[in-house]
């Protein structure tokens, strides 16, 4: 496909996400993600939240040596996910899952990965981590999107609207486990809302 044809199907995608508040990478935090990645240089990437395929595009587009695995539990997001994919003529580089990441066996998807995206259920990245170490290769590198969550994530609990507790306590203590995490080499960077680099180590 040609780069027109891929910018217009990213364009087609943003038109949608606006439309139906579908929630995608905000253009800072994607563009510095790429630029990550561009120098890890993966050759398989797995993503936890496809969403309608956004990042998984540009993940493509940026990596040509790159297969990507992503996965995504809703099923209208799904569909339109394998379209976008589609019409940017990137189906034989991404796989998308339809699946609850949680409820997901792990054997039907790649023995390991250089690289995991998580940018899911934002209270749920501990078990997402639990559930997928195991598939990060050695030296491989854990990326985790919307660690701020728009600042509340930097207030106290009490500041929090009540709802939104839960959540973001999960957020914080998930950052506070993976600083300290003795297997991984973790950064806390302010780009977008905020991404978590964590190198697993070689050891």
């Amino acid at each position: 496909m040609t780069n027109e044809h891929i910018t217009a199907t990213l364009q087609s995608i943003k038109a949608y996400a606006a439309e139906h508040h579908v929630p995608i990478m905000e253009d800072q935090g994607i563009e510095f993600l790429l630029q990550l990645l561009r120098e890890q240089k993966p050759e398989s990437v797995l993503e936890i939240g496809a969403a309608i395929g956004f990042s998984a595009i540009k993940v493509a587009v940026a990596l040509p040596g790159c297969t990507i695995d992503t996965i995504e539990r809703d099923n209208g997001r799904f569909h339109k996910a394998v379209e976008f994919i589609g019409e940017a003529g990137l189906e034989g580089k991404i796989r998308v899952f339809h699946a609850d990441a949680l409820e997901l066996e792990l054997k039907e998807l790649g023995s390991s990965y250089d690289a995991i995206f998580i940018d899911a259920a934002k209270g749920q990245y501990d078990r997402f981590f639990e559930k997928y170490e195991t598939l990060l290769a050695k030296g491989g590198v854990l990326y985790c999107d919307n660690m701020k969550m728009h600042g509340l994530a930097e207030q106290e609990i009490s500041e929090v609207p009540r709802r939104k507790r839960t959540m973001i306590r999960n957020i914080k203590q998930f950052r506070e486990k993976m600083m300290a995490h003795p297997d991984y080499d973790t950064t806390l960077l302010s780009a977008g809302d905020g991404i978590m680099v964590c190198k697993k180590k070689q050891a």
